[in-house]
C-alpha cells in the first residue's frame, strides 16, 4: 500500500496518495495534485483565508457567489476586502470606494459585519489548534503553524494534515484558504501568496536560493515602497542582487535593515512560531496632573511617549505603518488622529515627527488631560536606518541608533534629546 511517508504526492480533493508521474488523481480524477521532493519533510506553514470578508458574505448569501463583491464603506469609504472576481477588474484592499466602483461599476458593495467575521475567524483558529498547539495568529484570518512532531499524533505528514485542515475549513466554516509550507516563517508566508486562491505552495530547502533570486526585493517581508525606492537608488531591484552582496556592505549601507536583507535574501529566518498571539498595536499614554493646553508642554510629553513606544517596538523587532495620536480633553472627550506611512517604522524621531504634525492641528484653546501615541498595522521587521530621503533624515537615524547603543549599555536615562529636558529646566527656573 502506498502512503505519503514514501514521499508520494497526494490529491488535494480526496487526499488519495498519488505517484510522482501522475497528473490526475487515480481515485477522483482531480487535477489538484500536490507533489514536491520535500513535501513530507517540511513543517512550518502559513495559512491565509482567501478574500476572507467577501468569502464570508458569499457563504451567507449564495446569490453573491458568482458576482464581484466589495466589502467596505459607502461612496466616500475605502475597500476592506474585494473578492477575486472584483480583483480581476483591478479592485484592491484600501482603495477608495469611488475608485473601486469606477473600475468595477457592477460590483455588489456590502457593509462590513465585523462580529460575523470574528466568529468565522475564531472557528478557523479552533480548527488550527486541533492540528497543533503551536499557532501564531497574524490577523483575524491568517496564522503561522509549526507542525514539528505531529506525524505520530495525526498519522500523516504535516503536508497531508494541512490538506485535511483546509478541507475542514472549507466544509465546516465555509471559506477557502491558501497554504504556504516551507522550512521557516518568511518562506512559508511567501509561499502562501504564490497560488491564491485555494493555493498550496511549497518552498523546499534545495530550491530556496534559486527561487528567491527570481523575485523582486519587494517580496521580502517588511520591504515596502519607500525601502524599495531606497534600494533602487543603488540599482538594487531584485533579490538576486542582494544575494551577491557582503553582509558588511549591506550593514554599512542600510544599518540593521541591511543585516535583515542579507539573511532573508538567502532564505535564512530563525524566528520561531510564537504562540503568544498577534500584537495589534504598541502604544503608550499619560494622564497629566494638571490640564495642559500649550503646544510645547504637550510636545514634551509626546516625545517621552514616542521613546517608550519605540523601545518596545525595537525590542519586539516590529515596525508599524500607522501612527495614531490620542488626546482626551478636560471634559473627557477623546480625539484620535492617525497618519499612515509608506514603509513601517519603529524609530522614535519618526513617531515624534508624525505625532507633532497631528498634534499641531488639535492645539488651540482646548485643554487636555491625556495624550497618547500608538503604532499599528504591525509586522516583523527593522526600520531602515542609514539611508533616507534627505540628509536630515539620515542624520536623525544615525543619532537615534547611537543613542540606542548608549542606553543599551548604561540604561534608558543615560542620554536623551533636549526636548525632554524642557520641563525640568522650567521647574529649576521657577
Amino acid at each position: 500500500m502506498v502512503t505519503p511517508s514514501e514521499n508520494l504526492g497526494f490529491c488535494r480533493d480526496c487526499l488519495t496518495p498519488v505517484a510522482q508521474t501522475s497528473n490526475r488523481c487515480p481515485a477522483c480524477h482531480s487535477p489538484r495534485i500536490k507533489q514536491h521532493p520535500e513535501l513530507h519533510q517540511l513543517t512550518i506553514a502559513h495559512i491565509d483565508c482567501d478574500a476572507f470578508y467577501a468569502s464570508v458574505e458569499k457563504r451567507d448569501n449564495p446569490a453573491l457567489r458568482d458576482k464581484p463583491v466589495i466589502v467596505g464603506g459607502a461612496q466616500r469609504g475605502v475597500v476592506s476586502t474585494a473578492c477575486y472576481i472584483a480583483r480581476i477588474h483591478g479592485v484592491k484592499s484600501a482603495m477608495p470606494m469611488f475608485q473601486a466602483l469606477k473600475l468595477c461599476p457592477h460590483a455588489v458593495v456590502v457593509k462590513p459585519n465585523m462580529a460575523k467575521y470574528a466568529e468565522a475567524g475564531r472557528a478557523v483558529r479552533e480548527l488550527m489548534l486541533e492540528l497543533t498547539p503551536l499557532v501564531q495568529p497574524v490577523s483575524i484570518d491568517e496564522a503561522f503553524l509549526d507542525l514539528t512532531g505531529t506525524e505520530r499524533l495525526h498519522g500523516a505528514s504535516p503536508a497531508l494534515s494541512l490538506a485535511r485542515l483546509i478541507k475542514r475549513i472549507e466544509t465546516e466554516v465555509g471559506v477557502g484558504a491558501s497554504v504556504g509550507l516551507s522550512h521557516n516563517k518568511f518562506l512559508a508566508k511567501l509561499a502562501s501568496d504564490m497560488e491564491k486562491p485555494r493555493g498550496f505552495s511549497v518552498i523546499g530547502k534545495a530550491e530556496t536560493l534559486n527561487l528567491l533570486a527570481t523575485k523582486p526585493v519587494g517580496a521580502i517581508w517588511g520591504v515596502g515602497k519607500a525601502t524599495q525606492a531606497h534600494l533602487a537608488k543603488r540599482g538594487i531591484t531584485m533579490i538576486s542582487q542582494l544575494q551577491t552582496m557582503a553582509k558588511n556592505d549591506l550593514f554599512r549601507a542600510f544599518g540593521q535593515m541591511g543585516a535583515k536583507l542579507y539573511h532573508l535574501s538567502r532564505g535564512e529566518d530563525t524566528r520561531e512560531v510564537d504562540t503568544e498571539g498577534e500584537t495589534k498595536s504598541i502604544s503608550a499614554e499619560t494622564t497629566f496632573d494638571d490640564d495642559l493646553a500649550a503646544f510645547d508642554q504637550l510636545e514634551q510629553k509626546l516625545w517621552n511617549l514616542c521613546q517608550r513606544v519605540s523601545r518596545r517596538a525595537k525590542k519586539a523587532e516590529q515596525i508599524g505603518q500607522t501612527i495614531t495620536l490620542k488626546l482626551k480633553t478636560k471634559d473627557f472627550q477623546t480625539r484620535t488622529r492617525a497618519m499612515s506611512l509608506e514603509d513601517g517604522t519603529n524609530l522614535a524621531h519618526v513617531l515624534f515627527d508624525c505625532g507633532k504634525q497631528l498634534l499641531q492641528k488639535e492645539v488651540g484653546h482646548q485643554q487636555f488631560r491625556l495624550i497618547g501615541i500608538g503604532l499599528s498595522h504591525l509586522q516583523e521587521g527593522i526600520a531602515l536606518q542609514n539611508e533616507g530621503l534627505d540628509l536630515r533624515r539620515v542624520t536623525q537615524n544615525k543619532a537615534e541608533a547611537a543613542m540606542d547603543k548608549i542606553r543599551e549599555r548604561f540604561g534608558t536615562a543615560a542620554v536623551d534629546r533636549g526636548i525632554s529636558l524642557r520641563g525640568k529646566a522650567r521647574r529649576v527656573e521657577d
